[in-house]
C-alpha cells in the first residue's frame, strides 16, 4: 500500500468523477432516451445530435470522466489483491496507457461521427 503524499489522489479523483457522472449519466440520458420518440436514435439521428456544440463537448466530458473512474475501480479491486510495490507501479502504467488510448479512440470516433455530417 502506498503511504506518501499522494497516496489518496486516487481515491479523491474517483471520488470526484463519480460525482460529476451523476450528473452527466443524467444529462446523458435525458438527451439520448428520455427526449426522444420511442426512446432510441438512429444512426442519422445520433449524427445529427452530436453536431450540436454543446452535445459534442457533453459527450467528450462524459467519455472524460467515465474512463478514469472506471480505470481507477478496476485498479482499486487489483490493489485489494494486496500487489508488490514494483507489480503496483507496472499495473499503474499499464492502466494508465489503457485509459488514455481508450479516451482517444472515444474522441477520434466522436470526430468522425462528426465528420459525417
Amino acid at each position: 500500500m502506498r503511504t506518501g503524499r499522494n497516496s489518496g489522489m486516487p481515491w479523491l479523483v474517483q471520488a470526484i468523477s463519480g460525482l460529476a457522472l451523476v450528473a452527466l449519466l443524467g444529462l446523458h440520458m435525458i438527451a439520448n432516451h428520455f427526449v426522444v420518440e420511442g426512446g432510441l436514435r438512429t444512426y442519422e439521428d445520433v449524427l445529427d445530435y452530436l453536431s450540436t456544440p454543446a452535445i459534442f463537448v457533453l459527450e467528450v466530458v462524459f467519455l472524460l470522466v467515465v474512463v478514469p473512474h472506471a480505470f481507477l475501480g478496476l485498479r482499486a479491486m487489483l490493489l485489494d489483491l494486496g500487489l508488490k510495490p514494483r507489480i503496483q507501479r507496472i499495473l499503474d502504467i499499464i492502466l494508465g496507457a489503457l485509459g488514455i488510448s481508450a479516451s482517444l479512440y472515444g474522441i477520434a470516433l466522436f470526430v468522425t461521427l462528426q465528420g459525417r455530417i
